[in-house]
């Protein structure tokens, strides 16, 4: 009973605490119309200090709704635009000779801000990529023999177009596994596509401005932590989790010779923490299986590493996410 009365009152905190993200999605909906999945992904990553990696065609607002969502929050913004000619120091920055005080001092590159946008990520070299590494996975940077912290919030939102195009590099798999979510964006829906081009012709897009500062963002952080996970669906997680590394376990045998490699523990700490998120976004304080689901293929997608077999078969990692789901037994 005692419980049951813990989870109304943290219901109801959750509920006090989570009523901006209303007011975060209609600011979205002020430049970004329809995309819903997309604003969602972006909501999760921010509430979940996670990385995000959106992958469209051009022209499906993935730049649009990044700038966006950084201009509602009152945070410093930087673009990096990815070319092959990009260097590591364009990124974090370099050590410049001070005439004046006759030594050498840093000087800091974009990364040093609370939104970074890698556009394109994909069209730099290994070099460029791996110079985000460290910054991702330990919000520092070492520039010469000097290690930076970098500000908080920090957010590394990249996109990419499909690695089928010419003149792009494939992101090495240490990059892609420090990005929380990879986001596939769909076209938009014909209704949906008519209200685009009459916002564009006729010039009525929104500017927005900022309706909460990095400290709003800290603070529902830390609420976020405070949604309940039971051990259940913790259990549920690593089941899904491990469907992916041993099929077979899970009844899954014609799915061995299909999968290379499973996802490592940060997809299972990132499908916790995404699907918490993802209730605290639906202003409820408890986690429960369908919140996993949710977020299951963006956690999941960019984790699962697909044999020659599954590649001339033309399986995707998608595919196999749907059958683990729909196999692993649901608490």
């Amino acid at each position: 009973m005692a419980e049951s009365i813990d989870i109304r009152e943290l219901n109801e905190k959750i509920e006090r605490h989570s009523a901006f993200v209303t007011n975060l999605m209609a600011g979205m909906e002020q430049t970004i119309i329809g995309q819903k999945h997309l604003v969602e992904a972006l909501l999760l990553g921010l509430l979940s200090d996670g990385h995000v990696l959106l992958e469209g065609v051009p022209g499906l607002a993935k730049t649009k709704a990044i700038k966006t969502l950084a201009s509602l929050i009152d945070a410093k913004f930087s673009r990096i635009q990815f070319t092959p000619d990009l260097l590591p120091a364009d990124v974090i920055g370099t050590m410049i000779y001070s005439q004046k005080d006759g030594e050498f001092k840093a000087k800091k590159g974009p990364v040093f801000a609370n939104f970074v946008l890698a556009d394109e990520i994909n069209r730099a070299p290994a070099k460029v990529q791996s110079a985000l590494l460290e910054a991702m996975q330990e919000r520092q940077v070492t520039i010469s023999t000097s290690t930076y912290e970098l500000p908080k919030p920090f957010l590394v939102l990249a996109t990419q177009n499909p690695i089928e195009q010419e003149g792009t590099y494939p992101l090495p798999e240490a990059q892609v596994d420090r990005f929380m979510l990879k986001v596939v964006i769909d076209y938009p829906k014909l209704e949906e596509e008519k209200k685009i081009i009459r916002q564009n012709i006729s010039g009525e897009g929104q500017q927005v401005s900022a309706i909460m500062g990095t400290k709003e963002i800290d603070e529902a952080r830390k609420v976020v932590r405070e949604v309940y996970l039971d051990e259940k669906i913790e259990q549920y997680i690593t089941d899904i989790v491990f469907a992916t590394r041993y099929p077979e376990k899970y009844s899954l045998k014609e799915l061995k010779g299909l999968i290379g490699f499973g996802g490592s523990p940060r997809a299972s700490i990132n499908l916790a923490l995404a699907a918490r998120s993802y209730a605290f976004i639906k202003h409820r304080g408890y986690v429960i299986p369908e919140d996993v689901r949710a977020v299951a293929q963006d956690v999941l997608r960019h984790r699962i590493g697909l044999t020659y077999e599954a590649e001339a078969s033309n399986v995707t990692s998608e595919e196999i996410i749907s059958k683990i789901l729909n196999k692993v037994e649901v608490p």
